[in-house]
């Protein structure tokens, strides 16, 4: 009897633990939010933005300042509301001119990752383009590096067009030093470009250090533009894309930083939908 009774107990242990194993939550960084969502809303007062932003429970911020505050403004504010910014995006002309005006931005913010997001380019992104954008990332993440700050470039959607055996996306990735040069993944952007973005994200396991947490709604088709509709900007879980799938590879690969970016008209709405769909699911 003592046996059976031991037994059970275990059994029961077992299976206690085995439960209690698969309710963990899948999603635990912190909750980040891109400035550039708010990007229609500061104009009409930029403290009451950042009150909206801490009453969501967010605690990092992908700057820099938004065009209505100056820098030292919009760092007060954060700084009074708790919210961090451990990383920038900047213009492509700005970081090739003057990268160390750059450094100076970051270091004044606090962040550690500066992100460029678009490679100026005509109606397509040619191979030309790809090979410009290689060397000046090459030499400005030297720059950032030598500085303690490690620069990524965001994709954008229309680096996916195919380029030999693979992507012009690729290319960038093989050609780039993984020393200096390192990447931010846009979900929606990947997506909307072609990849597979949980995919890509092991491709390149490496030289994946933040991420935009976006979905794209259902029934938009894929293109190699790299813009869309803000209006297809929807709350996460609610489009196209396999987020689980997407954040199990981002937590096997050590993103840093989670920024959601929701560039919709109705992101007020939205963004507490995300929010709550990243917080029910479970690994």
């Amino acid at each position: 009897m003592k046996k059976l009774q031991t037994g059970l107990i275990l059994l029961c242990a077992f299976l206690s633990s085995n439960c209690f194993a698969q309710v963990q939550p899948l999603f635990t960084g912190a909750i980040g939010i891109q400035s550039y969502t708010y990007r229609n809303s500061y104009p009409n007062g930029v403290a009451a933005v950042l009150d909206s932003v801490k009453a969501l429970g967010i605690t990092e911020m992908e700057g820099p300042n938004p065009k209505s505050s100056n820098a030292a403004e919009f760092k007060k504010l954060l700084n009074e509301r708790n919210i961090s910014m451990p990383s920038i995006g900047v213009d492509y002309n700005l970081i090739i001119k003057d990268p160390e005006a750059v450094v100076k931005q970051a270091r004044f913010f606090g962040a550690t990752y500066v992100m460029v997001a678009w490679i100026p380019h005509g109606k397509t992104f040619t191979l030309d383009d790809a090979n410009r954008a290689i060397d000046d990332f090459n030499r400005v993440g030297k720059v950032l590096y030598d500085n303690g700050i490690t620069f990524c470039y965001h994709n954008h959607g229309y680096e996916f067009g195919s380029y030999g055996d693979g992507t012009l996306f690729d290319h960038i990735a093989e050609r780039t030093d993984p020393k200096y040069v390192s990447f931010e993944m846009d979900v929606l952007w990947a997506f909307h470009g072609g990849a597979d973005p949980a995919k890509l994200l092991h491709k390149y396991k490496d030289r994946w250090k933040l991420m935009h947490l976006k979905d794209i709604r259902k029934g938009v088709a894929n293109d190699l533009t790299g813009g869309t509709d803000t209006k297809n900007d929807v709350a996460l879980g609610t489009g196209q894309i396999n987020l689980p799938e997407v954040l199990k590879a981002a937590k096997a690969v050590g993103i840093k930083h989670y920024f959601i970016e929701d560039e919709s008209p109705d992101h007020a709405a939205q963004i507490p939908v995300t929010i709550a769909y990243l917080k029910s699911l479970k690994d």
